[in-house]
C-alpha cells in the first residue's frame, strides 16, 4: 500500500540550518535556537509566536517535546519529538508536512538537532531495547555492514574490484569537492583521490574517506499552506511527495540476502515518484541529496533511485554523470561526507540545499535551473532499513 500523496497542498517558506561540525562550546538548545533564528529571519514579520505546531527529530539529543520548547522558551504549544534512525529528521518534515495538509494547522516548524561530538563515541550512539544480544542487526558495526555492498556489487555485476575501487574512490573525491565549496559543511577540504584510495582501512576495503563522521548540527524549516506561500516569500519550495518504508527486517537473517540493492529505497522511491508525477527520474530530477553514509551505498542507492541502470552507477560515476557539472548532480552540498550525520538534523540539511538551489542561493555550487529535487535518507543497516523519499519543487504543477 501506497500514499495517496499531498502533491502541491504545503509548501516550504523559510530555512535555517547551523553549521555542521565540532560544536564543543555550542549546546543542543544553542544549535536549535541558531537554526530557528536563521530560520524566522527570512520571513520578516513573522513571529514564532505565529507557529502553531513544531516536530523535533533527535535521536538521542534530547527526550520529549521539552527538548525544543525549553529551548525556544514556547508556551504552551503542541511540540512532537519523533526518531525513526537516521530518517528521524526527514520524519519531523513528513508529519509536519501531514499535519498542514490535512487541515489541523496553517503554520508548523519541522525541527531537527543532534549533538553527537560530546557524546565520546566515534561513530552513532543508540540505545538498544533489551535483548539476549543475538539480534542479527546489533552483531555487525555499520561500517563492518555496509562494507559489505562493495564484494557483493562486484560479483553480481561482474565487476573488476579495481574498478569498484576506483569508483568509491570517485564518489568520496567529488563529494569532499562539493563540501568545500560549501561554509556550512564540517569538512571544508578537497581530498585528492591519491590520499582517499590510501587512507587506513576500516572495515573490508572501507577506508575512512569511504565513510562519513559525525558531527553536531541543527536544521529547520517552517511549512505553511500552499495557497498561503506567497504570504510569506516570493519563492517558496512546494512538496510534490514523502515517501517512507520500513523494511520487515527479514533479510537480515536471510543468508540469501545479496547486499545489491535496498528493497526499501527502491519501493520508497517508486511511491515518491507516483505521488510526484515523476515517470523519468534520471532526466526529470535536477538534483539529488542522498545518504552517502559509506561511498558504496551511494553507488547502489543511484540504481535503486532510478538514476542508472542496474550493474551501470560505477561506471556511470567515473563518468562524471553524478558531479556539479554532470547529468543529475548528486549531494551538490557535499553530503554526509562532508557534513557528517547529526542523525537528527541531516535530512533537513538535505531539504536546505533544495531551498538554496531553487533560490539561487548556494553560490559556487548553484546549479542551472532546478526544477524537481529529492531527498534521500537511509536509517538502520543492509537487511533492515527505514527509507524516506521526499520530490520537492520550485513550482506548482
Amino acid at each position: 500500500m501506497s500514499a495517496r500523496g499531498i502533491k502541491d497542498r504545503v509548501a516550504i517558506v523559510a530555512m535555517g540550518c547551523t553549521r555542521f561540525g565540532e560544536h564543543w562550546t555550542s549546546s543542543t538548545d544553542d544549535l536549535l535556537i541558531d537554526a530557528v533564528r536563521e530560520c524566522m529571519t527570512a520571513v520578516p514579520g513573522t513571529d514564532l509566536a505565529d507557529v502553531e505546531a513544531f516536530w523535533l527529530g533527535t535521536l538521542g539529543s534530547g527526550q520529549s517535546g521539552l527538548t525544543l520548547s525549553r529551548a525556544l522558551a514556547l508556551d504552551y504549544r503542541p511540540v512532537t519529538r519523533v526518531e525513526n534512525y537516521c530518517a528521524t529528521g526527514s520524519e519531523a518534515f513528513r508529519n509536519a508536512c501531514y499535519a498542514v495538509a490535512s487541515g489541523a494547522y496553517d503554520r508548523v516548524m519541522a525541527v531537527g538537532v543532534e549533538k553527537l561530538k560530546d557524546s565520546g563515541f566515534s561513530g552513532l550512539t543508540r540505545m538498544d531495547p533489551p535483548g539476549d544480544g543475538t539480534a542479527a542487526e546489533n552483531t555487525l558495526t555499520a561500517p563492518a555492514a555496509f562494507s559489505l555492498l562493495d564484494p557483493a556489487y562486484c560479483a553480481r555485476y561482474g565487476v573488476d574490484p579495481a574498478g569498484m575501487r576506483a569508483a568509491m574512490t570517485h564518489v568520496a573525491w567529488k563529494n569532499h569537492a562539493n563540501g568545500a565549496l560549501n561554509p556550512k559543511a564540517q569538512y571544508r577540504a578537497q581530498v585528492s583521490k591519491e590520499k582517499i584510495a590510501a587512507a587506513p582501512l576500516v572495515a573490508g576495503r572501507l577506508g575512512v574517506f569511504d565513510c562519513s563522521g559525525v558531527s553536531d548540527g541543527a536544521a529547520c524549516a517552517l511549512i505553511v499552506r500552499a495557497e498561503d506561500a506567497h504570504l510569506y516569500t516570493d519563492h517558496p519550495v512546494y512538496v510534490k511527495a514523502l515517501a517512507l518504508t520500513a523494511a520487515p527486517g527479514r533479510a537480515a537473517m536471510d543468508p540469501g540476502y545479496d547486499y545489491t540493492t535496498f528493497p526499501e529505497v527502491v519501493r520508497s522511491a517508486q511511491d515518491a515518484y507516483r505521488q510526484a508525477g515523476v515517470t523519468d527520474p534520471r532526466t526529470e530530477i535536477s538534483l539529488a541529496e542522498v545518504h552517502d553514509c559509506f561511498t558504496p551505498t551511494e553507488l547502489v542507492l543511484m540504481e535503486d533511485l532510478g538514476f542508472a541502470e542496474c550493474g551501470e552507477a560505477w561506471r556511470d560515476a567515473l563518468d562524471g554523470a553524478f558531479e556539479l557539472g554532470g547529468r543529475l548532480p548528486v549531494n551538490p552540498d557535499g553530503g554526509l561526507k562532508s557534513f557528517g550525520h547529526p542523525v537528527g538534523a541531516s535530512g533537513l540539511r538535505m531539504l536546505y540545499e533544495c531551498w538554496l538551489q531553487f533560490r539561487g542561493e548556494a553560490g559556487r555550487r548553484q546549479l542551472s535551473d532546478p526544477r524537481l529535487a529529492l531527498t534521500h535518507n537511509l536509517g538502520g543497516r543492509p537487511g533492515g532499513c527505514v527509507s524516506f523519499v521526499s520530490v520537492v519543487g520550485s513550482e506548482l504543477g
